[in-house]
């Protein structure tokens, strides 16, 4: 639903680029927001009156600071960010380097601390929200995903404790944890180490199109809820993890190992 005839807010959305990050950039501007995308490779995207482009690597200190600074000086007070960036990397630990392993957290964990770091002045000066794009890999485990639930796991709890520090700024904190959503399934563009572009796994479950997890994330960004459970998946998963983590732990292996 379009918000009312008050001052434009403004967005920030890493990954913009990606399924999800354009279906969440087209509701809100649907809400007229204007909204700026970042993304490593924004070429194929339009520069419109309210969509704003930033081609940007987040895993490079200088980019990402000049990036965060350009946004600064053009909006000075941002209402949201969504942390949206992210890479998957599928197969057995065993076949892992560990410089593989940090890339996935230099990706789905710094850069959006960095960020964070970077905008939190603006976003205080909105009384703004940080919204963290997490997994249910982010609360449970998942099966040859070590890496990516690890970063996932660290996401949430730095956003989860930087909820009580940015709560006397009057700044909201919300995570939202889809399932599988698929923005990329059947592109085969895996690497060597496993990494691959988010949404393309191919032994998900009751998958989600894009449009409609931003759907959910936006109806759990408008109440204000601090874990936005994004699709059946993610909500079963949720409770059973809470009740029974051994229960969910054999469902799991069960439905995406097969064993």
């Amino acid at each position: 639903m379009a918000e009312g005839r008050g001052p434009m807010k403004t967005a920030v959305i890493t990954g913009g680029a990606g399924g999800l990050g354009q279906a969440l950039s087209r509701d809100l501007q649907v809400r007229r927001w204007r909204v700026v995308l970042i993304d490593l490779d924004v070429s194929r995207l339009q520069t419109t009156d309210t969509q704003s482009l930033v081609e940007c690597d987040l895993t490079d200190p200088v980019q990402l600071k000049h990036a965060a600074e350009g946004i600064i000086a053009q909006y000075d007070a941002i209402d949201l960010v969504i942390y949206n960036a992210g890479i998957t990397q599928i197969g057995a630990f065993e076949d892992q380097s560990d410089l593989s392993h940090r890339k996935v957290f230099e990706i789905n964990y710094f850069a959006a601390v960095s960020l964070a770091h970077l905008l939190l002045d603006a976003i205080r000066r909105a009384k703004g929200t940080h919204l963290a794009i997490s997994s249910v890999a982010g609360f449970a485990p998942l099966y040859h995903r070590t890496s990516y639930a690890a970063s996932k796991h660290a996401l949430e709890g730095f956003f989860k404790s930087l909820r009580s520090e940015e709560k006397i700024h009057g700044v909201h904190v919300q995570i939202a944890a889809p399932s599988f959503v698929a923005t990329n399934i059947g592109k085969a563009d895996r690497q060597p180490d496993g990494i691959a572009r988010p949404g393309s796994a191919s032994d998900g479950k009751d998958y989600m199109t894009a449009d409609a997890a931003a759907t959910e994330i936006m109806r759990g960004f408008d109440r204000a809820q601090p874990m936005i459970l994004v699709g059946r998946v993610a909500r079963l998963s949720w409770w059973i993890n809470r009740i029974s983590p051994r229960l969910y732990q054999w469902l799991m292996e069960r439905e995406i190992s097969g064993s």
